[in-house]
């Protein structure tokens, strides 16, 4: 059997294992199978259909480690098996001096079990790799800004002509000195974590060289992470909506778990359903395109 053959097969048996629920997919009437359908893993993974299609009939065989690692996060693939799914595709996998993108299964189970939270989860530089309907209906959905300026620490830290954004709405922190400190000083620790990283130190020169707020405090040596914020986002919809921003680490790839909530009993738990029902019903969250 060539690996060809190898990379699809596997690709439609953990497709065909995985069930929509579990990936946060609305529940459809009428299925004829209880994994996910191929157009479901394109939507999921950011890739199209037709080449979710050639993979798995094996006429697409050299996928990038990016569609690689984003067909992964879709399946929700523990680490040993997105290696092996890496191996395949005749990829090295990831090492432990790189940033990941690996959305771990459990991770995914805890993330399905928030209920009505507006969750999104960052890579180690800020980078915006999961978010839920939610985090769509709050704030916009990610899936219109381009992939490679859906980063937190740009926006904390804008670089001119660089258009990144990970809220469509516009988003007032209420300490935007102690957000832009803790930014930077956890910036500062992936580095120390992730040393071989290419996008990480990419990311780190663009913003020593274009903003003077980051050179400034990049140069004060804080070594530290970003765990709590409070914002409010003026929703198009409902108004402002003031939330809690709550940040959990994954430890084992650094990933950043954001959790906003509003106030139970309060105006904006209010406007935060209401912001809910008239956000987007069906968003999921792409990968990075091929």
């Amino acid at each position: 059997m060539t690996t060809t053959t190898d990379l699809g097969s596997t690709i439609r048996a953990w497709r065909d294992r995985l069930a929509p629920s579990a990936a946060g997919l609305p529940a459809r009437h009428g299925r004829r199978t209880s994994g996910l359908r191929r157009e479901e893993l394109a939507e999921l993974a950011g890739v199209s259909v037709d080449y979710v299609v050639r993979l798995e009939q094996g006429r697409a065989t050299t996928p990038s480690a990016q569609v690689v690692a984003a067909l992964a996060r879709a399946l929700q693939l523990s680490t040993a098996e997105r290696d092996h799914l890496f191996r395949l595709a005749s990829l090295a996998p990831p090492t432990s001096g790189r940033v990941s993108e690996h959305v771990s299964p459990g991770v995914h189970r805890l993330l399905s079990r928030l209920g009505e939270a507006a969750v999104a989860v960052f890579a180690a530089d800020w980078q915006l790799v999961w978010w839920n309907r939610g985090w769509a209906a709050l704030l916009g959905d990610p899936s219109a800004v381009p992939v490679p300026v859906r980063n937190f620490a740009r926006c904390v830290f804008p670089v001119a002509a660089d258009g990144a954004a990970v809220a469509q709405w516009p988003v007032v922190v209420q300490d935007q000195a102690h957000t832009e400190a803790a930014v930077a000083s956890d910036l500062r620790r992936a580095t120390g974590r992730f040393p071989d990283d290419p996008r990480l130190a990419a990311l780190v020169a663009s913003l020593l060289a274009g903003n003077e707020r980051f050179a400034e405090l990049w140069a004060a040596g804080t070594v530290s992470a970003h765990r709590e914020d409070r914002k409010v986002v003026h929703h198009p919809a409902v108004g402002p909506v003031a939330v809690d921003c709550d940040t959990l680490t994954d430890g084992e790839a650094d990933l950043k778990i954001v959790v906003m909530t509003a106030a139970p009993g309060t105006e904006d738990e209010s406007r935060f359903r209401l912001a809910l029902v008239a956000g987007v019903q069906d968003a999921v969250a792409p990968a990075p395109a091929r």
